[in-house]
């Protein structure tokens, strides 16, 4: 008989990589009446045939989902022209974002993106035990590419270009975003994680507009015609599923395959997929709520340019206030305004374009205040700091 083992002080730990992954904070919840501008939601309600959809489900939510998503990844792999064993799910683009990291990555390699990018890669990166590359953005906040492909070592196994970038609002254009990619080796995957591309109207919609505004890189152009690219969307933004959780990825077959083999089980729910698919048979009605969610973006950033803080021209649905040591000062004034942003302190603001009422609550509040002399350039002090 085996003898029970015997007590001691110790007790279960947690893996040491994580004493260095920060657990992902939501954006701050907004008391009653307030507007909540923290979380690049979509400010208007489900549509009705959205809704109808999921409440034709829900007889059946006793039942697992699909795993392997049929009817939705056979839609998108029609609407973009791909085969759809180039087409995976998963609970959001993050999820997807941790799926790709995982099938390529691992102990003793690195993953690289530019910072300040979206807050979940770091943590992403590290829960999968490999090491996050961070290179800093330019002086007009955008991806420094040179920098990105001079970062590169033998041990890069992934990159991710967020176009536009969350929270900066910034893009990649078609012929520098080429030029990286080809410039890239080919074992490494370029991931180009396109959350926010509907929002990105003058390139989304259309070709480019003028020479000195040449738009945005379209990840799905690259994909077809290089090995080594993957592409990232999502429901939750513009179609406004952010509550279901659903995004996709189409991405080169062995990487696609690799993913299917990381990603949890059931994880994109039979309502969610139900969801994405009544979201594709309403392009029209959505069109409509992005042209307004994006004119309202516009509108902020001229607000806060007119108030002297310096908010940076935006192609997603928020825009970034590079307000450096004075960006607590600017989410605290907006709070007592009944606004809820997004604050990095000692970096930045955040600010989601919600209705036209959210964004006069933001102009009723600066309006309350004295014009900002000067903002210090953020990206400077950065570059002093690191000298």
């Amino acid at each position: 008989m085996t003898s029970p083992v015997s007590p001691t002080s110790t007790t279960p730990s947690p893996h040491p990589r994580l004493d260095a992954v920060p657990a992902y904070k939501q954006g701050r919840s907004a008391p009653a009446g307030a507007s909540k501008l923290s979380s690049n939601e979509s400010p208007h309600p489900p549509l009705p045939s959205v809704v109808a959809a999921i409440a034709d489900r829900l007889g059946s939510i006793h039942r697992y989902p699909q795993m392997t998503a049929p009817e939705i990844i056979g839609r998108l792999a029609e609407r973009y022209g791909v085969a759809p064993d180039l087409v995976t799910v998963g609970a959001g683009s993050v999820e997807l974002a941790a799926q790709l990291i995982h099938a390529t990555a691992g102990e003793g390699d690195e993953v690289m993106f530019a910072w300040r990018s979206f807050e979940a890669y770091p943590s992403l990166v590290r829960v999968a035990g490999a090491t996050p590359v961070m290179v800093p953005l330019d002086r007009e906040h955008r991806h420094d590419l040179d920098a990105m492909l001079a970062a590169i070592t033998d041990r890069t196994r992934l990159i991710f270009v967020c176009n536009p970038n969350n929270p900066t609002g910034t893009v990649v254009g078609p012929e520098e975003l080429e030029r990286f990619v080809d410039a890239v080796p080919r074992d490494v995957l370029v991931v180009i994680d396109e959350a926010y591309v509907h929002f990105d109207d003058s390139a989304y919609f259309g070709p480019a507009t003028t020479a000195t505004d040449p738009g945005r890189g379209a990840g799905l152009e690259l994909f077809r015609r290089y090995p080594h690219v993957a592409v990232l969307h999502t429901f939750s933004k513009a179609y406004g599923l952010a509550g279901l959780r659903i995004g996709y990825a189409i991405a080169p077959v062995a990487i696609a395959a690799a993913q299917r083999k990381v990603a949890v089980p059931f994880g994109v729910t039979d309502l969610a997929q139900a969801a994405a698919v009544a979201s594709l048979d309403a392009q029209h009605e959505l069109a409509l709520r992005i042209a307004e969610v994006t004119a309202q973006r516009d509108r902020l950033q001229r607000i806060l340019v007119d108030a002297g803080w310096p908010a940076v021209a935006s192609r997603a649905n928020f825009v970034w206030v590079p307000a450096g040591e004075r960006s607590v000062e600017l989410d605290e004034l907006l709070h007592t305004g009944g606004v809820v942003a997004r604050t990095f302190p000692g970096e930045g603001v955040r600010i989601s374009a919600g209705s036209a009422e959210d964004v006069d609550r933001v102009a009723a509040t600066l309006r309350a205040v004295p014009v900002i002399d000067q903002i210090p350039d953020t990206a400077a002090v950065r570059e002093e700091a690191t000298a």
